[in-house]
């Protein structure tokens, strides 16, 4: 029933900004006790947490990536979003946004994001 859907350029250049949007459907991010998450596989690796906004709004980043990293989130919409700044060919990766209920009980079908010039 909860379904998540990213969206976004696939192609961003070394230093710029990677933006991406998470539009949800069949649940609000408003609702109490769940965790909105940003998280991420480089090929040939693992899958990496960037970070999450919370259904109160808060919002908690993975330290090596809290200094250039924003997530924001939009209500009136049911969207929440990704900003990581200055980025370098070592953030290349698909790039998931998935709820987090005590587990990641529903992902996107991620979108693949290259940096390069």
């Amino acid at each position: 029933q909860v379904q998540l859907q990213e969206s976004g350029p696939g192609l961003v250049k070394p230093s710029q900004t990677l933006s991406l949007t998470c539009t949800v459907s069949g649940g609000s991010i408003t609702t109490a006790n769940y965790f909105w998450s940003w998280i991420r596989q480089p090929p040939g690796k693992g899958l990496e947490w960037i970070g999450y906004v919370a259904f109160n709004g808060d919002t908690y980043y993975s330290p090596s990536l809290k200094s250039r990293t924003s997530i924001s989130r939009d209500t009136s919409k049911n969207q929440f979003t990704l900003q990581l700044y200055s980025v370098t060919p070592e953030d290349t990766a698909v790039y998931y946004c998935a709820r987090e209920d005590n587990r990641y009980d529903y992902w996107g079908k991620g979108t693949l994001v290259t940096v390069s010039s």
